[in-house]
């Protein structure tokens, strides 16, 4: 496969619109692990000609494309952009109107943080056909292989997606002071507060000391169990497991990294019980 590394470059070179444009294919790539594509989403990258693709997508997922397509990278990392998201969509547009039909692979599920809505939505302005084929999110791949729960008849009741992603300029960040005043979580903290719910925050590492003040100080009590799980579902998957109060320095202290969920919640207390790594402990205790 030719993996395409100046997408400003192919941008430029995508030749006027044809009558009839190509089609794009919005695909979750799941949370890493190529087993838990769906069927339509492996079957559709091994069909795949061009493949515009995010920085989550594991090298396993994108193995399954054909060796003579095209991969393009758009990823998007902390403070470094491949491409501005106004930029990606007008690419994936051009290339559309152009004739081509393209795969636009994203971690996860596209719906979920994904911004694959927004795609859609520029698509469909732009009049490009489009469908969605969705993915197992990072979340759901982290409660089965965390051994976390997202429902649980004893502990939730309910389940709370969110963003710790920074957000310029607001009240939070200038009571943190220092380097990060101009930054800040932005989230409806009461509604992240509330019992027997599990809240799971995507994108939070860096802002794990704000979440977790934030939390207790609208109401959940210190000792909540909270976790940092690192690259749900692959081989170096990691769960940090505390509490609220505990959980920003176990965190600096492992040096956690994204990227990672912060899970909070009773159902973590189960992480002991069903992990995969409990899972494999008991099958050898069996074996004796």
């Amino acid at each position: 496969m030719t993996h395409l590394h100046e997408p400003l470059q192919f941008h430029a070179e995508v030749a006027h619109a044809p009558p009839r444009p190509g089609t794009v294919l919005l695909v979750g790539a799941g949370p890493g692990d190529p087993e838990l594509l769906t069927v339509r989403a492996a079957r559709a990258l091994r069909r795949a000609r061009l493949v515009l693709y995010d920085h989550l997508v594991s090298r396993e997922v994108l193995r399954l494309v054909p060796e003579d397509a095209d991969l393009l990278y758009v990823g998007k990392e902390s403070g470094r952009h491949t491409l501005p998201q106004e930029s990606i969509t007008e690419l994936m547009v051009r290339l559309a109107r152009s004739g081509k039909s393209l795969l636009r692979l994203k971690g996860g599920d596209p719906y979920v943080f994904g911004r694959g809505g927004e795609e859609a939505e520029a698509l469909a302005a732009a009049g490009v056909p489009f469908e969605v084929v969705p993915g197992i999110s990072a979340a759901q791949g982290m409660a089965a292989c965390a051994g976390m729960p997202l429902t649980h008849r004893d502990h939730a009741a309910s389940v709370v997606f969110a963003t710790g992603h920074l957000r310029e300029g607001s009240r939070d960040g200038a009571q943190r002071g220092g380097a990060g005043a101009a930054c800040a979580v932005d989230l409806d903290w009461a509604a992240l507060a509330r019992p027997r719910q599990t809240v799971v925050i995507y994108m939070g590492v860096a802002t794990l000391p704000v979440i977790c003040a934030q939390l207790i100080a609208h109401g959940l009590p210190a000792d909540t169990p909270a976790a940092v799980v690192e690259r749900a579902t692959l081989p170096e998957q990691r769960s940090l497991v505390g509490t609220l109060a505990s959980l920003p320095a176990l965190a600096q202290m492992h040096d956690a990294r994204a990227p990672a969920l912060i899970v909070v919640g009773s159902v973590v207390s189960l992480h002991g019980v069903l992990s995969r790594e409990a899972a494999v402990a008991l099958e050898h205790t069996e074996a004796r």
